[in-house]
């Protein structure tokens, strides 16, 4: 039965070489970013990526520790995590507390040995190391925070190279494309943050972008009760406790940064569809507009998402988040 449910959600089981993914988050803004991350260890555990690193963009030093804290209860306390110096959000967010939690004992709650993101390296360092290690064209970048990192690599003439030569598709969670309303521009968070960096990226990014837009996450809603009931087979979880903190349930929270991920690792299983090709354009305001292109070559497309699609990609997304971290040994 579950193989079934598998093969429904993802197509032919049919193992393909796993996508080598490098995730950049703002960790700690908004709990979709760790559904995200829950996904991309599920999907690691089963072959279908492999994290290369977590890069931050949210100038905390608990961000990072929170994401060792996630790497490690699922099985991956190695993975390298990069930060972001002098970033756009400081602030410490709802949730990556959780990372100093104790138990009554004094022992962490979710053990990690990355205390503060002041000992990790800096992001695009790390992104320019990575990069130069990986064959051509075989990288998968999944932004789903701000542009800053992936901006201030593109001043690094060496890291844009290795940027234009080894990586296949940047994949975005940003901008708005297919708003209800068409006369209200909506100005989406990761682009309002850092405007500078947004520009400069959909201008000067030299590989192929697909933007997944606000619309998107907000149609494929995660379920509350998922949060409430599923997720019990831990005397903690991150991602209820994470949850609650951030916004209590009852409300479905969007997916925003998983739908960029399920696109990222999968984008041939018909989850979505795409624009045709164009480019976009982050005006001073931070709105995104998006202009096809006549010759049809055009470096950026947007998902595109029906209600037949949005029920798939909810159901992925929650089956993803909660599938259980290997059992301690």
């Amino acid at each position: 039965m579950k193989n079934l449910l598998l093969s429904l959600l993802f197509g032919s089981l049919a193992q393909a070489a796993p996508v080598k993914l490098i995730f950049d988050t703002d960790m700690g803004n908004d709990v979709d970013d760790l559904m995200a991350l829950c996904m991309i260890h599920s999907l690691q555990k089963r072959g279908a990526c492999e994290l290369l690193a977590v890069t931050v963009t949210k100038d905390h030093p608990q961000a990072a520790a929170f994401v060792d804290a996630v790497n490690t209860l699922y099985g991956y306390p190695d993975t390298p995590i990069g930060v972001v110096r002098n970033g756009a959000a400081k602030e410490p967010g709802r949730f990556n507390l959780l990372a100093d939690e104790k138990n009554p004992d004094g022992s962490q709650r979710y053990p990690h040995d990355l205390r503060s993101g002041a000992d990790a390296p800096e992001a695009v360092s790390l992104i320019k190391d990575i990069l130069a290690r990986q064959p051509d064209g075989s990288v998968v970048i999944a932004q789903v925070g701000f542009f800053t990192n992936l901006a201030r690599l593109l001043d690094d003439a060496e890291a844009k190279g290795l940027a234009a030569k080894k990586v296949k598709v940047l994949s975005i969670m940003a901008g708005a494309f297919q708003t209800v309303n068409h006369d209200t521009r909506h100005l989406e968070y990761n682009v309002k943050l850092d405007v500078p960096a947004a520009q400069k990226l959909a201008k000067d990014w030299p590989t192929p972008i697909v933007w997944s837009g606000y619309e998107i996450g907000v149609a494929a809603a995660f379920p509350h009760v998922v949060i409430e009931q599923d997720l019990d087979y831990l005397p903690h979880h991150p991602l209820k406790e994470a949850y609650y903190l951030y916004n209590p349930p009852p409300h479905d929270r969007p997916t925003w940064d998983p739908t960029s991920v399920l696109y990222a690792i999968y984008p041939d299983r018909g989850f979505f569809d795409l624009s045709p090709p164009g480019n976009v354009t982050v005006e001073d305001d931070s709105a995104t507009l998006f202009r096809p292109t006549k010759n049809g070559k055009g470096r950026h497309k947007f998902l595109i998402m029906n209600a037949r699609q949005a029920s798939r990609v909810r159901e992925a997304i929650v089956q993803l988040s909660v599938e259980p971290p290997p059992a301690k040994k």
